[in-house]
């Protein structure tokens, strides 16, 4: 028995070493491409933590995958999370954990909610954003039940 539990928990090490292994990202085995749009890390790459690295190499990835208006687009996102303060960074990442820990379901419904609102014109939600920042905490809470109850609408064609 004793012996088991040894030859599980060898095993357990043994795999978890293998996984951060796998994980450890040497400047050396970037590609070129990976390489051009990491060229600001070089320098201290190899002092950046492991975890670090293996996120910078896979969004070289995707960089690398996406059409000008997608680079477009991430430039403008990467702008604007750098501009926020430290506090709505937080929020930001605390939201962003709690829309990964609902249903697919539930964030399908958020992600439908959300292009519809995109596609209104302008004045309107205007007027929604206006009407929702003059509710009281209560009223809101009504209200996010209230719509989370309701069958989902059908798409207009």
């Amino acid at each position: 028995m004793k012996a088991k539990f040894i030859l599980g928990v060898a095993c357990l090490l043994l795999l978890s070493s293998l996984a951060m292994a796998e994980e450890d990202v040497t400047w050396d085995s970037l590609d070129a491409s990976q390489q051009e749009v990491l060229a600001q890390f070089a320098d201290e790459w190899d002092a950046l933590p492991t975890q670090r690295r293996a996120r910078l190499a896979r969004g070289a990835d995707r960089w690398a995958g996406m059409n000008r208006e997608q680079r477009k687009d991430a430039e403008s996102r990467f702008s604007d999370w750098g501009q926020l303060t430290d506090e709505r960074r937080d929020k930001v990442r605390r939201r962003y954990e709690e829309y990964r820990n609902l249903s697919p379901d539930e964030q399908s419904r958020i992600r439908e909610n959300y292009r519809r609102f995109k596609h209104m014109d302008r004045d309107r939600r205007e007027r929604m954003r206006d009407r929702y920042r003059n509710m009281t905490p209560d009223q809101r809470q009504r209200m996010r039940d209230r719509m989370h109850d309701r069958p989902r609408p059908t798409t207009r064609d």
